[in-house]
């Protein structure tokens, strides 16, 4: 694209971003601001899509709260996200896992992927 966007958006891009896929479990730890107050707020769930490239790039995670589906939206460079756990690496075939909506319990499963050493 253009050459003068692409430096100034280097300079926002985090340092530590772990290589995640969908199919991913992931634990988002979130700066959550409260009047005066600051704490951190983990997020663990499977990541369902990923979206966009380089200071753009989105991925969707989802998670069962209280037999309710919650699904939020996490940019991957936003300084309100302090880090990025990976928690177990999913074995998928497709890239948008958006099945796992309509799946509930024991179905909604996804292998786990064994790395060679």
């Amino acid at each position: 694209m253009n050459p003068i966007i692409d430096e100034l958006e280097k300079t926002y891009l985090e340092k530590e971003v772990p290589d995640v896929h969908p199919g991913d479990t992931v634990r988002v730890f979130v700066r959550i601001v409260e009047g005066n107050k600051e704490r951190i707020q983990a997020f663990e769930g499977t990541i369902i899509k990923e979206h966009g490239s380089g200071i753009n790039k989105t991925i969707t995670v989802r998670k069962i709260f209280q037999g309710v589906g919650v699904e939020r939206v996490f940019l991957l460079h936003s300084p309100r996200i302090d880090k990025i756990a990976l928690v177990r690496r999913g074995d998928v075939k497709r890239a948008k896992l958006y099945y796992l909506r309509e799946r509930s319990g024991k179905a909604t499963r996804i292998k786990e992927k064994i790395e060679k050493r």
